[in-house]
């Protein structure tokens, strides 16, 4: 019988890269992609695979109880969850939407994901739930670092990882936890600092920069990601964390130094700006556990990724115009 893979949030970023590269890959499985669209979802994310016969969109929202026991009792074999709002800065101005989607949406696929017998169920998480690390430090996160969230969406994600974990010990529920570290790519909506960056310098537009710009990130690149989240589908322990990362550390301001540079474009671009409250130093994730249990490793290497994003950001005007 073919396995049937409820993935919701399919039409945002990295969901629809992940979506993609199923699709891609293999020829026994059948996705269902729920996806509310909200301004960060575009189903034109997937128009390319949109015709497949073992895929199938539904506009709706998680946290519609009718939908999801429409959609679990077609007989759902994994969940993959990436349905979440993310932008802290979005969530710092008003948080009640990350709570309704982040931890209710959750909620909402736990109890139908236990119902029905789910066979594995997927939380996709984020590094921020850690909280931050020291500049000129060593330490890194380790999927013992306790959880320490510090803006809203953060805290969000943190309880629903935490709603997650305890389906996992009191009801038995096949729950892995990824947490990974920031992506980059095509397809990612302009909010976010690679992409607004690139798109402010091909129009020539001042490039903001929080504070002084030395805030650190640990960068991957999004289809290395989903082929994490793939592995650890197939290969994944229910009951456990993996965290998910490339180790290409790098300052902010060095990240957009990096696009002007490739670009011709002056740093004369830069503004700086007022920091965001609560706003993390650093990122860093040990991935070891999911490069040495199963046998995982990014594929991408830094500088050939962000070529490549840019040159996409470059040739889809059609796809970033009307949002930009």
């Amino acid at each position: 019988m073919m396995r049937r893979i409820l993935v919701t949030g399919g039409c945002g970023f990295i969901g629809s890269h992940f979506i993609r590269g199923l699709l891609n890959n293999y020829d026994d499985l059948f996705v269902i992609n729920v996806d509310k669209i909200t301004y960060a979802g575009n189903a034109e994310n997937l128009a390319d695979i949109a015709h497949f016969t073992n895929y199938r969109f539904i506009k709706g929202d998680i946290c519609d109880k009718n939908l999801m026991h429409k959609v679990f009792e077609q007989g759902i074999s994994d969940v993959i969850h990436f349905a979440a709002e993310s932008h802290v800065d979005r969530s710092i101005e008003d948080s009640q939407l990350f709570i309704r989607t982040n931890v209710q949406g959750t909620q909402m696929l736990l109890e139908h994901s236990l119902k029905y017998g789910v066979k594995k169920y997927i939380q996709i998480s984020t590094d921020e739930v850690y909280g931050t690390l020291p500049f000129n430090t060593r330490d890194v996160f380790t999927e013992d670092t306790p959880l320490s969230p510090r803006n809203p969406y953060a805290a969000s994600k943190a309880g629903a990882d935490m709603l997650a974990w305890s389906y996992f010990h009191t009801h038995g529920l096949p729950v892995v936890i990824t947490r990974c570290s920031n992506n980059y790519g095509g397809y990612q909506y302009p909010e976010k600092l690679i992409p607004k960056t690139i798109l402010n310098a091909i129009n020539d537009k001042p490039v903001g920069v929080y504070g002084d710009g030395l805030n650190i990130r640990d960068w991957i690149h999004v289809r290395d990601h989903c082929s994490a989240i793939t592995t650890v589908m197939e290969k994944g322990i229910a009951g456990e964390i993996y965290n998910i990362g490339a180790e290409n550390e790098i300052a902010n301001i060095e990240i957009v130094k990096w696009i002007l540079k490739y670009l011709n474009k002056s740093e004369d671009l830069i503004r700086y700006i007022k920091d965001r409250p609560g706003h993390d130093e650093r990122y860093a994730m040990n991935a070891k556990k999911i490069r040495e249990q199963l046998g995982w490793s990014p594929q991408i290497e830094f500088g050939e990724g962000m070529q490549e994003t840019i040159e996409w950001y470059k040739g889809n005007q059609k796809w970033w115009g009307r949002l930009f």
